[in-house]
């Protein structure tokens, strides 16, 4: 009959020396109950009992280094408010705290590209063709992917960085290449340049078209999504002063692999696209899984935008912004339960 679970009360300091002798025993070398049962001549619900004695007093404290987690019941109410697939939220408490300066967003962005590469992890199929943006987030991803089936891995947007051979988009579709063992097909190209006729000399050389003839084979795809006019925007950064200005009042309030979202999720054309080396839009709403993740813009907005755009499938975000998304207090905000147009799409294939 076994014995009641209660907790064992150390009165004694003979009982405070077992405890921390079964818990050395277990937590640091890794013996099973029953083999410390046997070596002490007690019961292994004794054993048991002395665990968690020895936690409770504090003989043992467990510390969880990691400073984020996942928020799996947020995550949820996100799928079901947009209509997605999945949505991943990071619960970055011990990350965030005051105003987030670029260390801590460059932190959340890494935590955030691990869970976005878990993700990519679980859903990715042999054979698939997987597409990363020039993003912070999908970066972090690739460093912190250890495990793909066989997939072809591309460069959705041209470099942001004046490293044409070794920015950091052309390291991180390599290494995610490289953990599934698949091809890789960077991008040794500027995102944006000075003219319409300049793009179309670029896209047209062998290396470059090699990659873009790729881009609508891409199944599933992680790209960042954040403000478009944040000083951390490779468009924004790339624009005079006139053109930020025109797109301000057109209403472009985020950014997306290189396109603009207004606040009601519309792309807004632009002759930027004509000088751009990116996804196009409609090769974007052709990917079967495309994966938002969230980025270090200025509240909401951004995210809002491109969960009403009906590009995406899943979303990566932190618990911050995901509560700021379910809240229906939002003025602009037509509270989404139905599925998104790319989930009904799906589901009428």
């Amino acid at each position: 009959m076994a014995e009641p679970a209660e907790v064992v009360a150390l009165p004694a300091p003979i009982d405070t020396l077992l405890a921390a002798a079964v818990a050395r025993r277990f937590y640091l070398e890794q013996r099973s109950k029953v083999e410390i049962a046997k070596e002490f001549g007690i019961s292994r619900f004794k054993v048991a009992r002395l665990l968690d004695a020895a936690v409770a007093h504090e003989i043992v404290r467990i510390d969880i280094t990691v400073p984020a987690e996942i928020d799996v019941p947020l995550g949820r109410a996100l799928t079901e408010r947009f209509g997605l697939r999945h949505g991943i939220v990071v619960d970055l408490a011990r990350v965030e705290g005051g105003t987030a300066s670029p260390a801590d967003r460059r932190r959340s962005d890494r935590w955030l590209g691990t869970a976005a590469a878990r993700l990519l992890s679980e859903i990715a199929e042999e054979g698939d063709v997987l597409g990363l943006d020039g993003s912070h987030v999908a970066d972090a991803l690739s460093e912190a992917v250890t495990r793909l089936p066989p997939c072809d891995v591309v460069q959705l947007t041209g470099v942001h960085g004046r490293d044409l051979a070794h920015d950091s988009a052309i390291a991180a579709v390599r290494r995610t290449a490289a953990a599934g063992g698949g091809g890789a097909f960077p991008l040794h190209a500027p995102f944006l340049l000075p003219d319409a006729v300049t793009a179309a000399v670029l896209r047209s050389q062998p290396a470059t078209a090699e990659t873009l003839d790729r881009f609508g084979l891409v199944t599933k795809a992680v790209v960042g999504v954040g403000a478009w006019d944040a000083p951390h925007s490779p468009v924004y950064g790339a624009l005079s002063e006139r053109e930020r200005e025109t797109l301000r009042e057109a209403g472009a309030c985020a950014e997306v692999a290189g396109h603009l979202l207004d606040a009601a999720g519309r792309m807004l054309p632009t002759e930027l696209n004509a000088r751009t080396i990116a996804v196009s839009a409609a090769e974007l709403r052709g990917v079967t899984e495309l994966i938002g993740v969230t980025t270090g813009g200025r509240g909401t907005g951004a995210a809002r935008a491109a969960l009403r755009s009906g590009l995406l499938t899943g979303v990566v975000t932190d618990a911050t912004t995901a509560r700021h998304l379910l809240r229906h207090d939002d003025p602009g905000d037509t509270a989404r339960t139905a599925a998104s147009p790319r989930s009904t799409e799906q589901g009428q294939r």
